[in-house]
């Protein structure tokens, strides 16, 4: 079992690039199994959520390899269309790849995923859109099966503008008959990325990073050389450790609209922000000032960085309140923040934040992702060394963090133990 150690105490300095983005290098992987032939992919990220669904694809009967800076995805056989239990339930994002198969097969068959444990997220938006688009849904022994003769164009309208739903239509939608319309879809930047990718094979798409999205099936893909886009909440996630840290940092390979919500709480809390094209430099004060979030759909303030945000609202000044909106298991790494001497209470989807001086060493666990990195936030803020146990979750989502994060001038280190 692999864990952090991490002694704090050093100020973040110093000029790092971002890496692919997890939200939108695993639905672009998913959509490499509609073209019948090779994908070249770039900017993906190394990370176990990325392996995972090689490991999936592989077992449908795609060929992974590597080309220099390229991961090649060859699919043109297929001879498999059911994901494993074992690996569905290691990632919830393994769902999206139920649209890519059906697009593909017109059949599917997969149980309830998994990952982490932030809440119900209930898959019931991918299977009802799945049946308008004229698929049979049968459910046995926790196994979902799907099949049709032909995939049909439908106007569907989401309840709530989920990701994974905007993604799976547009997955099954693509080599579809007919026009699909999306209503009420979710806009964040992955999305548009997906969109991006899957025209530049061929397909026809219009409208993603608004609230309805066309599509109008096609017949065929193309082999297409593609570039996944940055990591946001990666980016993020550096941009408040060199906060908490009083750091100055540098990162290179962003995309500035995709960060604005983030940048303007940052400012908001005191620090100093420059931007370029595509880097962004960030200074930060000796004192924060608290503030409140609220998370929302993009747009909006992301949920994803609410944890990480919620450790750096820890040892500011005054007193911040958080809702959180999305998820309402996202508040667990609380409970660890408050080893470390956090003071913090919740009440509902509300979490009142008590900003204390700085955060004392302790032993932690890791309970999800984002939460996982917040952890490592504090550490990095702590006077003396913090173990953080149960880091598969971080090792999901962040490529190398503690890499990253060593190039910037902090003391850590992943050890093995029992």
């Amino acid at each position: 079992m692999q864990y952090y150690i991490v002694k704090g105490g050093n100020k973040l300095e110093g000029e790092v690039s971002s890496s692919g983005s997890k939200n939108a290098s695993l639905p672009i992987l998913a959509a490499s199994i509609l073209n019948k032939g090779k994908t070249y992919l770039k900017n993906v990220p190394k990370i176990h959520d990325t392996e995972i669904m090689y490991q999936i694809m592989e077992l449908l009967g795609i060929k992974i390899s590597k080309e220099d800076e390229y991961v090649v995805i060859d699919a043109t056989n297929i001879n498999n269309y059911e994901i494993p239990d074992n690996l569905m339930r290691q990632m919830r994002s393994s769902v999206i790849l139920a649209g890519a198969i059906i697009g593909r097969c017109k059949k599917a068959k997969f149980s309830y995923p998994g990952g982490c444990d932030i809440g119900v997220r209930p898959i019931d938006l991918h299977l009802n859109a799945f049946e308008k688009m004229g698929i049979k849904i049968e459910e046995e022994n926790g196994k979902i099966s799907c099949s049709t003769e032909k995939v049909l164009g439908n106007t569907i309208t989401l309840d709530f503008p989920s990701v994974g739903a905007t993604e799976n239509i547009i997955l099954a939608a693509t080599l579809s008959e007919g026009i699909t319309y999306i209503k009420n879809a979710a806009m964040e930047p992955e999305i548009v990325d997906l969109q991006n990718f899957i025209n530049k094979m061929g397909g026809n798409i219009v409208g993603a990073g608004t609230k309805e999205i066309k599509i109008i099936g096609t017949n065929s893909l193309n082999s297409v050389e593609y570039e996944i886009m940055p990591d946001r909440i990666e980016i993020g996630t550096l941009l408040c450790a060199a906060t908490i840290t009083k750091g100055n940092i540098t990162i290179k390979n962003i995309r500035i609209e995709h960060l604005i919500p983030v940048i303007y709480k940052l400012e908001e809390m005191g620090c100093k922000i420059d931007l370029k094209e595509n880097e962004i430099k960030l200074q930060a004060k000796d004192k924060l000032n608290a503030c409140n979030i609220k998370t929302m759909p993009y747009p909006g303030f992301p949920t994803d960085m609410q944890p990480i945000m919620g450790a750096v609202l820890g040892v500011s000044k005054g007193t911040s309140l958080i809702v959180e909106n999305i998820f309402e298991n996202r508040y667990k790494y609380l409970a660890e923040l408050k080893r470390m001497g956090a003071k913090t209470t919740v009440e509902g989807k509300t979490a009142i934040i008590k900003g204390i001086r700085r955060y004392t060493p302790a032993k932690v666990e890791a309970t999800d992702l984002r939460g996982g990195a917040a952890l490592i936030l504090a550490a990095l803020n702590a006077g003396g060394t913090t173990e953080i146990t149960n880091i598969k979750y971080i090792l999901r989502g962040y490529e190398k963090i503690d890499k990253k994060l060593e190039l910037l001038g902090a003391n850590i280190n992943i050890r093995e133990g029992e």
